[in-house]
């Protein structure tokens, strides 16, 4: 029992020591006289009870699953290299891809439980860069798939080139 509530005390450190880096979370502390790790956790509690029993789950999900994203992904624009806008440019491929079978399958989706915790579940595991769940369905999945659908650069003709 010692054991947990040192690693529980560590955790509650590196999370308070992670939080401390945001404004934010440093006002919220002040203001209202709570630990901003318990203000976090709470509020990451609140969002789960929502989402788990449908209180604006689609709402609360597809908010999660772009707001972040579109932060990173203005932030990519600015940086150079592939590497970074590989990883937001597959996660909005897939996001979008996710919407749309949502759509069609809006019935079925409705009955089943919890679909919008795994649905957060998925987005934050593609979007965060801790997991780079969208980095690994592009070389694992999309990569083979297209280069089996098209011919290597090498080989493509060049419809743009003039007849003379």
């Amino acid at each position: 029992m010692d054991t947990i509530s040192i690693a529980i005390a560590q955790y509650e450190s590196n999370l308070d020591r992670s939080l401390s880096q945001h404004k934010f979370f440093r006002d919220i502390e002040a203001r209202i006289n709570i630990r901003k790790t318990y203000v976090a956790i709470g509020a990451v509690l609140l969002f789960l009870f929502l989402v788990y029993f449908n209180f604006a789950g689609q709402l609360l999900t597809g908010l999660m699953g772009w707001a972040y994203p579109a932060y990173e992904s203005f932030k990519a624009v600015e940086v150079p290299g592939a590497h970074v806008k590989r990883q937001w440019f597959t996660y909005w491929s897939i996001f979008g891809l996710v919407q749309t079978l949502e759509y069609f399958s809006r019935s079925i989706v409705y009955w089943a439980p919890a679909y919008y915790v795994f649905k957060t579940l998925f987005l934050l595991w593609l979007a965060l860069p801790q997991f780079k769940g969208a980095e690994m369905i592009y070389l694992h999945a999309v990569l083979p798939l297209s280069a089996r659908a098209s011919p290597p650069p090498a080989q493509t003709p060049n419809v743009l080139k003039k007849d003379k």
